[in-house]
Parts: structure tokens; C-alpha cells; sequence
């Protein structure tokens, strides 16, 4: 491996670890809420809900958001950087999923321009939290810190949903659903459903972008009702 591709790992490891303070770890996407009506029960349930999320939304909305950030920052075309802001923000329904993308998304490009300087995309993207120019959503934050840690595009899907998938699993378990070796059952039972994405996804428009899992929409609506909640959303 070439000084490049090792520095490229690194940056994959790092960005993937759940040391990285993004607040990911706060959320549920409605898992709490499904554990307390008790409509899911076990390892089965868990994984068509990650299903689920991944195909009807993460896939055709986040991951078209993130490839094509990708190639506009390749030509510096910072202003379908904004379109692609503006675009998957319009695209989240439920305030409190746009309010935790954003919230995440800042802290991504805040901690990540901690240590990496030199990169003008990021620099100028970081410019336009502050000015309230742009929302911040976390797809397209991910992608920007991606490109700055000379991480490739279709990595880059890769790593964002397999945290998706893990922060999931991670949910699960704090809440007493599923066990240890059960979770990586989980994780690795939804690899061929990330590589399929990836390579449906990794090329298509802004105008291709959709998502459709109103179930999912109402389940996070009515965990933002709970009294009382272990997890932000």
C-alpha cells in the first residue's frame, strides 16, 4: 500500500469509530418507540426496520445526497454543494430528523476542521453554517470531511450506512432487545444490502433523489410524543 492509501484507511477507521463525537450515538430513528409498544421483538424485526431505513430512505435520498456532493466538489462547483443542502433538507419530513442530520452534520465539519486545515471546500462549507447559508445536513457534511480525508465516494456510502446500521444495532442493545453476538448477525447479514445501494446509487442526479417509508415517518413522529425517552430521536 502506497503512504495515500494507508492515510486514506486511517481516515476511514477514524471516521468510522464510535469515538467520533458526531452525538449519532443519541438516536434511534424510532427504535425506542417500537421497543416500548412492544412491536418489535427480537433479531428478525430488528433487521427489516435497518432494511427498511437503508432502502426506502437512506439509499435513494441520503446516498444520492453524499455522491453527488462528491463529484461537485471534484469540480469545485460549490454551488451545487449548496443545491444538495438544500435539497436533502427539503427531502427529511420530520423536523426533529432534519434538526438531529443538521445538529450532526455541524459537529462532523466542526471536529473535523479541528485538524484538517488546508481543505478549501470544507473551509468555505464551514463559512456557510456560520452565515446560516446552508443547513449543515449530515449526508452532505459526511461527504465534504470525506473528500478532506481523501476518502473515495463509494467508501464514503459504505461508511455512512454501515453507522447508520451499527448505531441501530448499538440502540438495540442499550435498550435490552438484542444480545451481543446477535448484533453482529445483524451488521453482517446487512453488508450485501450496502454494496447493492452503493452500486445502484453511487451515479445518480439531485432529480433521481426519493424516499418512501411513511410507516417509518409516523414511528419517529410518535417516539418525539414519548414522556419520557432514552434517546434524542
Amino acid at each position: 500500500m502506497s503512504i495515500d492509501e494507508i492515510e486514506q484507511e486511517l481516515g476511514v477507521m477514524q471516521l468510522s469509530d464510535s469515538f467520533f463525537p458526531t452525538g449519532i450515538f443519541t438516536t434511534s430513528n424510532g427504535l425506542e418507540f417500537l421497543f416500548k409498544e412492544r412491536k418489535i421483538q427480537g433479531m428478525e424485526d430488528l433487521i427489516e426496520m435497518i432494511k427498511t431505513n437503508l432502502i426506502q430512505q437512506i439509499g435513494p435520498s441520503d446516498c444520492v445526497a453524499l455522491a453527488n456532493v462528491f463529484d461537485s466538489v471534484n469540480k469545485h462547483d460549490f454551488d451545487k454543494v449548496i443545491e444538495a443542502d438544500s435539497i436533502i433538507f427539503a427531502t427529511k419530513p420530520i423536523k426533529e430528523i432534519r434538526d438531529a442530520s443538521a445538529r450532526s452534520g455541524i459537529q462532523l465539519i466542526r471536529c473535523v476542521s479541528e485538524f484538517v486545515k488546508d481543505d478549501k471546500i470544507l473551509n468555505q462549507y464551514q463559512k456557510n453554517i456560520i452565515k446560516n447559508k446552508v443547513r449543515g445536513v449530515f449526508p452532505v457534511a459526511f461527504a465534504i470531511c470525506c473528500n478532506a480525508l481523501k476518502i473515495k465516494k463509494e467508501k464514503s456510502m459504505m461508511m455512512m450506512m454501515y453507522g447508520f446500521t451499527v448505531g441501530i444495532v448499538g440502540a438495540a442493545l442499550r435498550l435490552g432487545l438484542i444480545q451481543h453476538f446477535e448484533g453482529q448477525k445483524i451488521i453482517h447479514s446487512i453488508k450485501p444490502i450496502i454494496s447493492q445501494i452503493i452500486k445502484e446509487y453511487s451515479n445518480k442526479s439531485l432529480l433521481e433523489m426519493w424516499q418512501f417509508a411513511p410507516q417509518i415517518d409516523i414511528i419517529q413522529m410518535s417516539h418525539e410524543k414519548m414522556d419520557s425517552k432514552m434517546f434524542i430521536t
